[in-house]
This record gives structure tokens, sequence and C-alpha cells, in this order.
């Protein structure tokens, strides 16, 4: 067999392509996509599912937790809702920060009361967070460990590590992410785009390529857990997690 053809033939085994890492505005105010230009961008490329992993922060004076909250998931709702319509599955995702530091965390298997309950533990670091959040139905990733700026943590206390995110503006430094990664092999791997611009050929970066599409956020989370899937690099590259 060429590897063209192990190529054809892993496509074949898992046809549907997800993008991990996507950010629409005004929830995410760095970036430029609105929730409609996110799915009609990744329906051209031929996408099956989108995560929507906006910003989610600590609050301290502009707005309530609840408010806050309806901030954030507007822009997941507005998502679902166009992409139901244009035939594209979105699920929620968020991207964290800690007031501790500032390393970012992506989130698989969220609904708006762990969203509610996560915030609530924003103010007082990542290893609090971890003592005292249990999310048994979740995935929780360091995104870009190795970005300037960022902190990799203690391997135990994550259950993945985003290696391959290919946002152009940043050096995440994926080969020394892989080596973190592959301090143990419990850890889940996982690529994203990290797409927050328009006409800086990043979107569609990453993908990771799945047997089925997953029916929510709690079902994407229990597919990453599995490591049934593959990782997709600029659509033709593919690597085994």
């Amino acid at each position: 067999m060429t590897v063209q053809e192990l190529k054809t033939e892993l496509a074949q085994r898992y046809p549907y392509r997800i993008e991990l890492h996507a950010h629409t505005r005004p929830a995410s105010v760095c970036s430029e996509i609105s929730p409609k230009e996110l799915v009609d961008t990744y329906k051209a490329l031929c996408y099956h599912g989108i995560v929507v992993t906006n910003h989610f922060v600590y609050q301290y004076d502009s707005m309530s937790k609840e408010e806050y909250l309806d901030f954030c998931l507007h822009d997941f709702e507005e998502t679902e809702k166009y992409g139901e319509e244009q035939g594209m599955k979105a699920y929620l995702g968020a991207e964290i920060r800690f007031t501790d530091s500032c390393n970012d965390y992506l989130v698989f298997g969220v609904d708006r009361n762990i969203l509610s309950e996560i915030y609530d533990l924003l103010p007082y670091g990542f290893e609090n967070f971890r003592k005292q959040c249990e999310l048994p139905n979740s995935v929780l990733v360091q995104a870009h460990p190795m970005r300037n700026g960022c902190e990799p943590v203690d391997p135990l206390l994550l259950d993945g590590v985003e290696v391959y995110n290919m946002h152009p503006g940043h050096n995440s430094r994926v080969g020394l992410a892989a080596l973190y990664a592959g301090k143990t092999d419990r850890l889940i791997v996982t690529a994203g785009s990290d797409y927050h611009h328009p006409k800086k050929n990043h979107e569609g970066l990453a993908a990771i390529r799945t047997t089925h599409l997953p029916n929510d956020s709690f079902e994407l989370a229990g597919l990453l857990r599995n490591k049934n899937y593959l990782l997709e690099i600029a659509g033709n590259h593919f690597i085994i997690p």
C-alpha cells in the first residue's frame, strides 16, 4: 500500500472533520469572526462540526456572572442555530483563564451549569480549581502550553494538551509541546486552528477526523477520551495522536 492509498483509506474510515478551537465576536474580543461567518467559512472547507471555544475570564466589575454567561452563550447559540440551517454541527466549548497566570485551558463537555461552576473558581487559581471542581464528563486540555507567556503545568492536572495550535501569529513550539504531552501516554493530544481572523489563511488549518459526528459537547468529550480520532493538519497531513 502506498502512502497515498493509506491516507485515502484513513480519510474513508474517519470521514468527519471537526474544528476544536475557534473564536467568534463579540464574545471573544480578539476575534474578527461573527457566528455566521464562522459557519459559512467552515462549511466552504467541508467541515462537519465546529467547537466554539470563546475566551472565558473573570469579570471584576463590568457585568454580573449571569450577564456574562448570557453574553458568552449568545455567540454559541447563534452559531448553533445558523449551523443547523446550514448542516453544520456546533459544539459548546470554552477557553478559560484563571487570574493566577496567562495560561489558557480548553474545556470540552460543558454547558451553562458547568461554566457557572468554573466561573466561581476563576479568581482562585488553576490548582485550586482542579481540587474543587470535578468534571467527570468533561475534558480539560492546556492550550498552546509552550507559547510565550504560558507555562506548562503538571501533566497530572490535565486530561490533554493542545500540541498542534496553528495560529499563525504565535509561536506555539509544537515540537516542545509534543515532548511535553509525551511525558505520559495518558494525555489526550489535540489540534486546533485557533481561528480568529479572516484573510490570514489559518481557517481550517487543523481538525480532528472521526468515525461519527458526536451529538453534543459531552459526546465530543467522550470521543476525545476514547482517543478514537485522527489529527489533520492543513487538509492533507494526518497524525495519529
